[in-house]
């Protein structure tokens, strides 16, 4: 027998191991597994080197639970250690025998020598995390089948024992003693629910229980032909040792990419719109496959979708801040052993592989929707609701991607039809330039709310975009900033002489100073003042008497902090302007008029105006249609 202390340098690792290695304790059922899976894959390559000449026979893992005795256990056929090397990779917890393998084996690929390398080490102490005791019983594949395995015991202290013990057969069985208060890892329903998480891919058969299955019975049918068949008890395989993202995209059929997403996504019954199959080995490891998931609803972005795995070890499904926060919106796989496992989301983003891979995946997803883009134009119209979302938030958030989707971006106008930046800006820089030389994009955010405006902005030559999306005020500013020679303007924000206002196109006004003073007075008796200023503006005759104006910043503010949930701009009033047109005979003609008329006719202006935004609500509203009413029956 043999007893010990764990060569650690502080007087006790699992509380440190508790506090700071993990963020959650079930974190240990995939520790735990993937070392499995590590034996077992090195004892494949030991084989395939010539160095293991005996049979490997059924290299299956099991996982066992028996509440009686509060265990589970998780059992595989792999390498296995002597007591030598148990004491080697277990009792000095600061040395690793993944380095030495490695060294041995230097004749095998990087990638593959990435695959062989195990987690004994810290990795294996997770498991006192939901245990008060521990137990490993082991064998290497070098010891005959006389000789005796060793037991390695712990309580959580630093001290140990290990001890001979029969053992027939190579691999290592790990025994957590599950503590009182983790009793819920004794049940089925709890492991079977861990191990499709952390461990459905991984590659090798992981064996949980059993399940019933029916059977053909040979040569026997009913009285209508059908086939007998027969319940039988069949081991449980939880996980797929080939997962689809490690095959070769030209293997793979697009009906395979889609029936891939259901497994991963089995709740969403949705077919992706398109995918990307990563697949790099330098100057980093990369596989994995993306989906462009249809977005049911454009104001609730489904994030954190994406599954990260390291050599097939379910990692973390929250990608923020490891991928840019745009990317965050694709579903997937991605699997990398350049991700380190075993730390914490910030050393994630952090780490220099993890931003190279970051740019990587922004570059392919670029490419992606380029080569859709000029592969069927057609097509990728048809997509563009779908997915303008996901690039309207790269061009926003990040300076490069905008560089790249400048090439594939598409403006959507009232008319249903498509353009390319490019293609739009030559559409409108003839006739849409003001006086500053600036491009205008006359938009509109609700094609029925703002039909009037849109169809005499059309009157004039002018075109304009829809822009309903919730992402469409940050785009604005982001465009505006890039450009400089460019600004947006709703197409309700003024007259469209006004926004499209040229050097020489000012109007002389049929009002002098006093009387727009004097009936500006008036105005302001009449209307409320706390939410709106009155001006004047020299339109042409025909154009609107009055227009209520809301500052195009002001509002693409709020938008923005309403999107954002911020209280800055949110919360404040919103305050409108009252413009009113000196060259329209019924203002112009408010200074021939009584002040009593003058009154009656501004009160008219001002519901009419405020009618035509949807701002005349509740009893004024009541009002002013009885009033109508009144004036008809006259």
């Amino acid at each position: 027998m043999q007893t010990g202390s764990i060569g650690v340098k502080t007087e006790n690792i699992f509380p440190v191991i508790k506090k700071f290695l993990y963020s959650e304790n079930e974190i240990f059922l995939r520790e735990i597994v993937s070392n499995a899976v590590d034996a077992t894959n090195k004892l494949k390559t030991l084989a395939s080197a010539g160095e293991f000449q005996g049979e490997l026979g059924d290299l299956t893992i099991k996982v066992e639970i028996d509440k009686q005795k509060k265990t589970l256990t998780i059992r595989d056929n792999g390498i296995g250690m002597t007591s030598e090397e148990v004491d080697k990779y277990i009792n000095q917890i600061a040395f690793s025998g993944a380095t030495e393998f490695v060294e041995k084996f230097k004749t095998q690929t990087e990638a593959e020598a990435a695959n062989i390398i195990g987690h004994f080490g810290l990795g294996f102490y997770s498991s006192f995390m939901v245990s008060n005791k521990v137990a490993l019983i082991t064998k290497s594949f070098r010891q005959t089948e006389e000789e005796k395995g060793v037991i390695w015991e712990c309580d959580g202290s630093p001290e140990y024992t290990m001890n001979e013990i029969p053992k027939g057969t190579r691999g290592t069985d790990v025994i957590l003693y599950i503590s009182d208060d983790c009793e819920d890892f004794l049940e089925e329903s709890k492991i079977r629910e861990l191990l499709n998480k952390y461990c459905k891919f991984l590659s090798v058969p992981i064996q949980f229980g059993t399940k019933t299955v029916n059977e053909p019975i040979e040569g026997e049918t009913d009285e209508n032909g059908n086939q007998k068949t027969k319940s039988v008890e069949k081991p449980w395989i939880i996980n797929d040792v080939a997962p689809l993202w490690k095959k070769s995209p030209s293997s793979i059929e697009d009906k395979e990419y889609d029936d891939f997403y259901h497994v991963l996504y089995p709740m969403n019954f949705e077919t992706p719109l398109f995918h990307i199959h990563l697949n790099v080995d330098y100057p980093f490891n990369l596989t994995g496959i993306l989906y462009f998931p249809k977005i049911k609803n454009r104001y609730e972005f489904q994030r954190n979708k994406i599954q990260l795995y390291c050599n097939e070890v379910f990692v973390t499904d929250s990608v923020e801040g490891i991928l840019p926060e745009f990317l965050s919106m694709l579903h997937g796989v991605i699997d990398s052993p350049d991700i380190p496992l075993n730390v914490s989301r910030s050393f994630l983003q952090n780490d220099q592989n993890v931003k190279k891979i970051s740019g990587y995946i922004t570059k392919k997803v670029a490419e992606k929707l380029e080569e859709l883009f000029k592969k069927d134009r057609a097509e990728y119209e048809k997509k563009w609701d779908d997915i303008s979302v996901f690039i309207q938030y790269g061009m926003i958030a990040d300076p490069k991607f905008f560089e790249r989707a400048e090439k594939f971006m598409l403006f959507k106008d009232t008319d249903g039809k498509y353009y390319t930046i490019e293609e739009y800006k030559k559409l409108i820089e003839e006739k849409q330039k003001n006086k500053d030389n600036k491009l205008v994009y006359l938009y509109a955010t609700d094609a029925d709310e703002q039909y009037n405006n849109i169809e005499n902005a059309k009157s004039k030559g002018y075109n304009v975009l829809l822009m309903d999306g919730i992402l469409d005020s940050h785009l604005m500013s982001t465009f505006e900033q890039k450009f400089g020679d460019c600004s947006f303007a709703r197409v309700d924000s003024a007259s469209i002489d006004k926004l499209i206002e040229k050097e020489g196109d000012a109007k002389e006004s049929k009002l002098n100073d006093e009387q727009k003073e004097n009936i500006k007075k008036v105005f302001e008796e009449v209307i409320d003042k706390t939410s709106f200023n009155v001006e004047f503006s020299n339109l042409g005759e025909d154009d609107a008497p009055v227009e209520v104006i809301q500052n195009e910043w002001m509002r693409r503010m709020k938008d923005m902090s309403a999107m954002n949930g911020m209280s800055m701009w949110g919360t404040m009033p919103d305050s409108y302007t009252l413009m009113l047109n000196a060259n329209n005979p019924v203002v112009a003609g408010l200074s021939d008029r009584s002040e009593e008329e003058q009154k009656d006719t501004i009160k008219k202006l001002y519901d009419l105006a405020r009618l035509s935004k949807n701002l005349l609500k509740g009893k004024e509203l009541n009002e002013f249609v009885k009033n109508s009413f009144e004036v008809m029956k006259k």
